[in-house]
């Protein structure tokens, strides 16, 4: 019996439902299925690893080839031809494919190179009505063709820590109505008002705060729009457990752990604003302890952050000439410190 097997290539930048039709088709038609994935410079900044690891993550049972030094040049000469038939065949070592899958004018000249059948998929882009191109225009218009797990990568997701009454909710808010997108609201508070016992919630709940906290963030990034704005993450429930158990469970620690690499950028909002003293906070000397606590885990974890101070228009000012110099693949975020 002959053993099937299929290979597709592409930038995947991003990955999108016209490219999971033709990894899918293979999957669905061949015993063994290849994916060569190139770096992608000269059209995106979302590094090679980040891509293959999607194909990873929805596909674990293709076998992935990060191209990291394939040829860069797009087009149809025959030069450009030669030039990648030689290095999928000879730099990468690729051989006894039976069937070269493809939905791109390349399928022609590759499958005769790797003597392959030339398997089209969706050419005429009936099934699929997308383009990459299209997609980096505007990945917010075309979501519904990025599958969730791909589009979390795309969105710069900005975090807004503090003690309790120091404006994040405000500043979060008002950011996300400025550049038309979603913000996260914390989740602890709505928790806490439904289920405290004379203001306090056992360990457990703190557990499940941060891991819901997380699972609203998640659908919350696929409605959002280049940016979202997180109230709150599982650090600041952390410091909570700390606070009223002297203690926290390993699951909580492992999540407030995890958070020091969710976040793009990492804001900390200053205690200099009033303090708002309702019934369900603990007053404004508690706040600056809580203040300090936080600031020491964030220092701890090595994890980059940028204070906000002053009025509501400052902050939100600050914030908006940061991220008009970020990128998400490409600056680090310490660099505004």
């Amino acid at each position: 019996m002959i053993n099937m097997q299929g290979l597709t290539l592409g930038k995947f930048a991003p990955l999108h439902r016209g490219h999971q039709l033709v990894i899918e088709t293979a999957l669905a038609e061949m015993d063994k299925v290849s994916v060569i994935i190139y770096d992608a410079p000269e059209i995106t900044d979302i590094p090679l690893n980040v891509r293959s690891n999607w194909l990873r993550l929805l596909y674990p049972q293709i076998n992935i080839v990060e191209a990291w030094d394939g040829p860069t040049e797009i087009g149809n000469t025959t030069d450009i031809k030669r030039k990648h038939e030689d290095y999928i065949i000879n730099k990468l070592n690729i051989k006894n494919i039976t069937h070269f899958y493809s939905s791109e004018f390349y399928g022609d000249h590759m499958s005769l190179a790797l003597s392959a059948f030339n398997r089209l998929v969706d050419i005429s882009r009936q099934a699929v009505p997308i383009s990459g191109m299209k997609i980096r225009q505007n990945p917010f218009a075309y979501r519904e063709y990025i599958h969730p797990l791909v589009y979390r990568d795309i969105i710069t997701n900005i975090v807004f820590l503090g003690a309790p009454s120091t404006g994040k909710t405000t500043v979060a808010k008002q950011l996300a109505k400025d550049y038309e997108t979603v913000w996260m609201p914390e989740y602890g508070r709505e928790y806490w008002e439904k289920f405290q016992i004379n203001r306090r919630l056992s360990i457990e709940q703190l557990v499940e705060i941060a891991e819901r906290h997380i699972e609203r963030e998640e659908n919350f990034l696929y409605k959002a729009n280049n940016y979202m704005f997180t109230d709150t993450n599982a650090i600041t429930t952390l410091m909570f457990s700390y606070y009223y158990h002297k203690s926290a469970l390993p699951k909580l620690v492992e999540i407030a752990k995890e958070s020091s690499a969710r976040y793009d950028l990492v804001f900390l909002c200053d205690t200099d604003v009033p303090y708002d003293d309702t019934w369900d906070r603990s007053g404004d000397i508690n706040r600056k302890i809580f203040q300090k606590q936080i600031i020491g885990y964030l220092l701890s974890q090595k994890i980059p952050f940028i204070i906000l101070s002053g009025d509501l228009e400052t902050r939100i000012s600050k914030v908006k000439a940061i991220l008009s110099r970020f990128k998400k693949y490409k600056t680090l975020p310490g660099i505004f410190l």
